[in-house]
């Protein structure tokens, strides 16, 4: 059945998406515009309560990649396939499994972390967020996000995308990228789509002139969060301090009973993933938004404050004459760029000391150019992943 399944989703260029191991193995969130042959298939006239048991079985029994790929197989056949899959897969944090593009984009699950690493390279500057504990032998691990730094001027950015070879801003595959000022002491993370119900962004950054492109492809970015390491004047010995704020998340998410924004698809031109003519290739479009001007997001009335988060204070080890942190064996090499973060809240938001002390992202070294990164509720994969890079810019004025 699996192998019926695989034969009719690779059709076509579908075949090179899947073969390409630069590319996301997440599949767009819904498939190019079907055929009238392929609407007409004997697939697509299947009883929906036999397709329903079909899918749900093979939903359950591939849990693990590059095997849970079969789901992706399935969503592929046709549109009544798609509808179906959509139903019966659940989101992170409901079932912790990434399966589709926008899963990168909803909170991990509550109760334990999904484990990723990221492989830096740095003749390239790209940065690459694989799925797994730590980098397979035969390099066939599921490549979630990627990301490449580029130096400016009065700042540096990092342009996150889909794909490991494709980082143009036009591109379908951009989701958004992370921004430095000056000195490399704050990032602003922005996003490609706007945030869900709980914000209402300003829109007046933009990607790129609206008139260059394809009008079915979002212009804007949208700020949805900022990173702040503050500075080592004294030039004490220790780890970096530093604070995040996510505006696109209410702290009243990690309150009981509290539930984080999840946005459910990804905007249409993007899941269609329609490609740009000659866009493959090409210098990234210039932005029309100035680096020094500040989009600051506006919450929606009754939003409540932003979820803020702030690194986890070690502890000095006299024995081995540094600072410690318990990483539960992810993390094997001292560096400075290790860290975990925790929730920073006030005693007015009424959250439990549990959840307090609970690590809802943590980073590190494992190797060479090898690091670990670890993330749960509320944070999603995208989040995590923006805040992670910020730890890769120089910062002489911090350590």
């Amino acid at each position: 059945m699996k192998d019926g399944i695989g034969n009719i989703s690779m059709r076509g260029g579908e075949r090179k998406l899947w073969r390409s191991r630069t590319r996301s193995h997440v599949v767009p969130d819904q498939p190019p515009a079907e055929t009238e042959c392929v609407e007409q298939c004997p697939w697509a006239n299947l009883l929906p309560e036999l397709l329903l048991d079909i899918i749900s079985r093979v939903e359950e029994s591939e849990t693990a990649w590059p095997a849970r790929a079969a789901v992706v197989f399935c969503a592929a056949v046709c549109r009544s396939w798609r509808e179906i899959t959509k139903e019966i897969v659940k989101t992170p944090e409901q079932c912790g499994r990434l399966t589709f593009p926008i899963s990168l984009k909803q909170p991990g699950p509550r109760e334990s972390p999904i484990q990723c690493y990221i492989r830096r390279d740095r003749a390239t500057s790209t940065y690459l967020l694989f799925y797994g504990l730590v980098p397979s032998e035969g390099e066939s691990d599921k490549l979630l996000l990627a990301a490449r730094k580029v130096r400016r001027a009065t700042c540096t950015e990092f342009v996150i995308s889909l794909a490991g070879d494709d980082f143009a801003r036009a591109s379908y595959s951009y989701v958004g990228k992370l921004r430095s000022n000056f000195l490399g002491t704050k990032f602003t993370v922005y996003d490609s789509q706007p945030p869900c119900d709980s914000m209402i962004p300003s829109t007046t950054h933009r990607r790129f002139h609206s008139k260059q492109v394809s009008p079915r492809l979002p212009a804007c970015n949208y700020s949805i969060g900022t990173i702040t390491y503050e500075l080592n004047v004294l030039r004490t010995r220790g780890p970096r301090r530093m604070h995040c704020i996510l505006h696109s998340i209410p702290v009243s998410a990690i309150q009981e009973g509290g539930t984080a924004p999840t946005p459910l698809a990804l905007p249409q031109s993007f899941d269609e993933q329609l490609p740009l003519p000659g866009s493959k290739g090409k210098e990234p479009l210039i932005e029309t938004g100035s680096p020094s001007l500040a989009v600051t997001p506006l919450f929606s009335p009754g939003s409540g404050d932003p979820l803020t988060l702030k690194n986890k204070a070690p502890r000095w080890h006299e024995q081995l004459q540094c600072w410690c942190l318990n990483f539960r064996g992810r993390v094997t090499v001292a560096s400075v760029k290790n860290f975990q973060l925790v929730a920073a809240v006030e005693p007015a938001h009424n959250v439990s000391p549990e959840e307090q002390e609970k690590v809802i992202l943590q980073f590190g070294k494992i190797g060479k150019d090898i690091f670990t990164m670890d993330y749960q509720y509320p944070l999603s994969a995208f989040q995590a992943f923006a805040i992670c890079l910020s730890s890769f810019d120089t910062k002489p004025a911090c350590e």
